[in-house]
């Protein structure tokens, strides 16, 4: 069904259709859920006005969600796994909010009040229907995402996505006559060879270290402080491999779909990296809390960037961590994550605002700190990501006892000793003049 030979409209209702026809055959009479949520929000984009169509988007669909992630788990006990509708409603919550505060920028805000990445993304037009099921219910995204923009979106399915990206290129000088059309083949064996990595490793090396066997009784008690730590560090490596493989496979649906390119890299090669959810090579070398951050699960990193962190007035940190254990679900475990987290991200910044220049001098000094952060950072991940995994309050305490609270207490410590730098903001008279030129360049093209 390629652009060039078949309408834009038909293609938003083929994406649809195979997209109810997957949720359906996976979730049975759970997929209405899907369905009222999807017709509530496009009810609420139609009829609010400009100035509130956001707002009242965010709570219906963080709210829905959330009745439906309490049910899941407090009225049918931790269970109906097997059924888990939950996984479609985040990623279609994740959609209908940053649809709607795009709208918002659009029509509802002066463009000299936006910053430059909210004038690029800034929807000028509510969705028609097909539109708004297309961009939610389509099957390359509706299972297990990732959430990609509604514009990168449009352009896909009208067969614009493609060209937009190689106009940036200066053909002519590299000797082309005309565009040329890159294929994913490349990147989608890439990707499927890594998936099929990741399984392997899950399923074999899952069996081998068990993940609750860090707060088993007898472990605990027999085992030394380093032995459990050394312990916490294997089983968080062991299950990684199931977070590569299910958001390798997606984009590689994507991919093969033809959607994720992203442009031509210094080399020359087609890079299908636009809705890429990891980067696992910077994940498993990170030197700080926000690099391994910035790596993992990155278009819901984006997500919470775009409609938290880049417009809450205050305690932009700790309120966009709240908003991702919300949006999460509603076990305890989820909690105990994103609240460590917030001392851990704002104590690595401190010690590297405060530290890491004097490390800049030489290149022995500077291997030394990325040899020091690497081990630091990988047992802070491994500590604050445990409770994710174990779910519940009592194995969560029982975990941290285990561990002497020992990242808790360096990060109170470290953020009572170093001061805080403030970082550098621009001024606001610069980014509106920076918003005001794109806002030119946006109304030329």
């Amino acid at each position: 069904m390629s652009p060039s030979k078949t309408t834009p409209d038909v293609r938003h209702a083929c994406v649809t259709l195979f997209g109810v026809y997957f949720v359906v055959f996976c979730f049975g009479w759970y997929s209405l859920h899907v369905f009222i949520m999807v017709v509530l929000s496009y009810s609420i984009m139609i009829h609010a006005s400009s100035s509130s169509v956001h707002r009242y988007s965010f709570l219906a669909a963080m709210g829905y969600l959330t009745v439906c992630q309490i049910s899941r788990v407090y009225i049918f006990s931790y269970g109906i796994l097997t059924t888990d509708f939950s996984g479609p409603l985040m990623i279609i919550t994740q959609k209908i909010t940053s649809l709607a505060f795009q709208v918002h920028d659009g029509i509802g805000r002066r463009a000299e009040d936006l910053t430059p990445e909210q004038l690029r993304l800034a929807v000028r037009t509510r969705p028609s229907f097909l539109e708004y099921l297309s961009y939610h219910l389509n099957f390359m995204s509706v299972l297990a995402g990732p959430c990609s923009n509604y514009k990168d979106y449009i352009a896909f399915i009208e067969g614009r996505h493609v060209h937009m990206k190689l106009l940036d290129v200066n053909w002519k000088q590299k000797g082309h006559d005309k565009l040329p059309d890159p294929s994913p083949n490349r990147a989608v064996v890439h990707k499927l060879c890594i998936v099929l990595v990741s399984l392997v490793l899950f399923l074999k090396l899952t069996k081998m270290f068990p993940y609750m066997y860090i707060v088993d009784d007898s472990f605990i008690a027999e085992a030394s402080f380093l032995s459990r730590l050394g312990y916490l560090y294997i089983i968080t490596q062991v299950w990684r491999p199931k977070y590569y493989f299910a958001w390798t496979l997606a984009d590689a649906v994507n991919n093969a779909a033809g959607y994720g390119f992203s442009g031509i890299d210094e080399r020359g090669n087609s890079r299908w990296d636009l809705i890429s959810n990891l980067n696992i090579w910077n994940i498993e070398t990170a030197t700080s809390f926000k690099m391994y951050i910035d790596n993992w699960n990155i278009q819901t990193a984006t997500w919470l960037k775009r409609i938290c962190y880049d417009r809450v007035p205050w305690y932009p940190t700790v309120m966009t961590f709240l908003l991702s254990a919300l949006w999460h679900g509603v076990y305890p475990g989820y909690y105990f994550t994103f609240i460590t987290a917030i001392p851990a991200t704002l104590a690595a910044r401190a010690v590297r605002n405060n530290f890491r220049h004097y490390f800049l001098s030489s290149r022995t000094r500077k291997l030394l700190y990325d040899i020091l952060t690497w081990v630091t950072t990988q047992l802070a991940i491994c500590y604050t990501v445990a409770p994710f995994s174990l779910l519940a309050v009592e194995p969560t305490i029982k975990f941290y006892r285990s561990m002497y609270f020992y990242l808790h207490i360096i990060c109170i410590f470290v953020l009572l000793l170093l001061p805080i730098k403030p970082q550098r903001c621009i001024p606001k008279h610069a980014q509106n003049a920076t918003t005001k030129n794109c806002f030119n360049n946006e109304k030329i093209k």
